[in-house]
């Protein structure tokens, strides 16, 4: 079996002296990992860094068996290392990436988004005012958003899942995620989500609550359902690093 093409580094571990037990994240065949002989060395660790894209050649004797890789550098992300907060949303990305993909099963959408999502990150430091301009925080949002929709679990918050009207939205059932306006919550409405602006909703919330309704259904759908443990840790440090920076600004409506 073989496979060449890019692909961008997820994460690493060491293996026996020298070699490294690479995972990775391809546009065609999804995650995948291998071997990577002396990968452990001080130039090869350089390559095999996170958030890096590099150019592979995977082979195994069987479909089902580890293999090695073959790798060579193709386009680095250093700004990815050298600000702390991109540092943290490229740990939130890989994690819940590692967490919630099986190998070998592609989803071109998500992978293009992710490369879009890292290249922002790369890019610098979210010097956005009040979240309008270049910054990447909302688009990580998006990016939690486009994950659920591939996992199955996609949010409809284009009308009221009661009314079937596309305004005065206001809530988001937490049980099957989709929009609830005012009117069609009625007595139900302490029991529902609320929406934010920035998701189309009435309500004043905006980044870090949106974050908490991505985050609720991370959770339910994907961390306690499927994979019966909590969520990776680094999505919650970037999630506390955002809430932190949106206090006392003001967050994006619509």
């Amino acid at each position: 079996m073989e496979w060449t093409g890019e692909a961008t580094v997820l994460s690493g571990r060491k293996h026996g002296e020298n070699a490294v037990i690479l995972t990775v994240m391809t546009r065609d065949i999804g995650l995948i990992s291998g071997i990577v002989p002396g990968g452990a060395s001080a130039r090869r660790a350089a390559m095999l860094q996170p958030g890096n894209r590099i150019s592979l050649r995977w082979r195994a004797r069987l479909e089902d068996q580890l293999g090695t890789f073959q790798a060579e550098p193709a386009r680095a992300r250093p700004g990815l290392l050298s600000d702390g907060l991109a540092l943290i949303g490229l740990n939130a990305v890989t994690a819940l990436l590692g967490f919630s993909l099986p190998e070998r099963d592609p989803h071109p959408r998500l992978s293009d988004a992710t490369e879009a999502l890292l290249d922002l990150m790369d890019h610098g430091p979210d010097q956005s005012d009040g979240w309008q301009g270049e910054g990447w925080a909302m688009s990580y949002l998006l990016w939690e958003i486009a994950l659920l929709d591939e996992l199955g679990f996609g949010l409809d918050l284009s009308s009221c899942a009661v009314t079937g009207q596309r305004h005065g939205l206001a809530y988001v059932s937490p049980r099957t995620g989709r929009a609830v306006s005012a009117e069609g919550a009625g007595e139900w409405a302490a029991r529902l989500l609320p929406l934010p602006s920035v998701l189309g909703g009435t309500g004043n919330g905006g980044l870090t609550d949106a974050l908490a309704i991505t985050g609720h259904f991370l959770r339910a759908q994907i961390a306690e359902v499927h994979a019966a443990r909590p969520l990776p840790p680094a999505r919650e440090r970037l999630v506390a690093r955002l809430t932190g920076l949106t206090a006392g600004r003001q967050e994006p409506s619509r």
